[in-house]
């Protein structure tokens, strides 16, 4: 009996790693990248900051020369669509979704697409 409940919880623990290693792999995990309308690091700095508090982001970056967006977000909590809004609502606009008129009219005036920057 002493010689099995060493063997009994080395399986158990060998079970409860392999368990957790496979949860680890089926995180529902996704990247999107999107073409925004951001022009410079301001821009990169509002849209980073609005995306950190929406709900299933875990990171966003802008490309600033390419105008592309990646954000990596847990499809449980939100989906490309919903990160594209987002991004409108933002005042930039998000693949052919344009930029919610009043948010695009509350940005910086290095922001907006009449000063040559676009």
């Amino acid at each position: 009996m002493k010689k099995l409940k060493p063997l009994f919880l080395l399986m158990v623990f060998a079970l409860t790693s392999i368990s957790l290693k496979a949860q680890e792999q089926n995180k529902p995990t996704q990247t999107v990248q999107i073409k925004t309308s951001a022009v410079c690091n301001m821009c990169k700095k509002t849209l980073e900051k609005r995306l950190a508090s929406e709900k299933g982001v875990k990171s966003s970056s802008l490309d600033v020369d390419s105008k592309v967006l990646t954000v990596v977000f847990d499809s449980r909590k939100a989906d490309a669509d919903s990160i594209r809004k987002a991004v409108t609502e933002t005042g930039y606009d998000a693949d052919q979704l344009p930029a919610d008129e009043n948010a695009y009219n509350r940005l910086h005036a290095c922001c907006k697409k009449g000063n040559g920057n676009r």
